[in-house]
């Protein structure tokens, strides 16, 4: 089976030694996806910006490997505080809109993210 690592010009640099995302066969998993602002590494302000930025980053490496959000079968979604769930899932929302199906999807709270930050995705998708 093929295999290949994959680094999206578009989205921000890692912040550790990882790649933006691996391709295996037709099956694409993504790292996670913080709120940075890939200009300058900077999180974006409060939990809507990030989880804003953080979807249009994952969007970035989906393009990157040639996949859509459509593609999408499974995201985990990591949440530095569980109260932000509702205002992080209209956004969240946002980005599947137009979709009739959506993915699989578990939304976890975790003690710290990198950088400190209120959000982090990452999907798997299926071409």
């Amino acid at each position: 089976m093929n295999k290949k690592a994959i680094i999206a010009d578009k989205a921000p640099a890692a912040v550790g030694p990882y790649s933006h995302a691996y391709l295996v066969g037709d099956t694409l998993y993504t790292s996670g996806q913080l709120g940075l602002i890939p200009e300058t590494g900077e999180l974006a302000e409060g939990v809507a910006e990030q989880a804003k930025r953080g979807l249009e980053n994952l969007n970035a490496v989906l393009e990157a490997a040639g996949f859509s959000r459509k593609d999408i079968v499974k995201t985990s979604v990591f949440l530095a505080n569980m109260a932000d769930f509702a205002a992080v899932n209209d956004i969240y929302a946002e980005f599947f809109e137009g979709q009739t199906e959506y993915p699989a999807r578990s939304c976890v709270q975790v003690a710290a993210l990198p950088k400190a930050a209120l959000f982090e995705i990452e999907a798997i998708a299926v071409k």
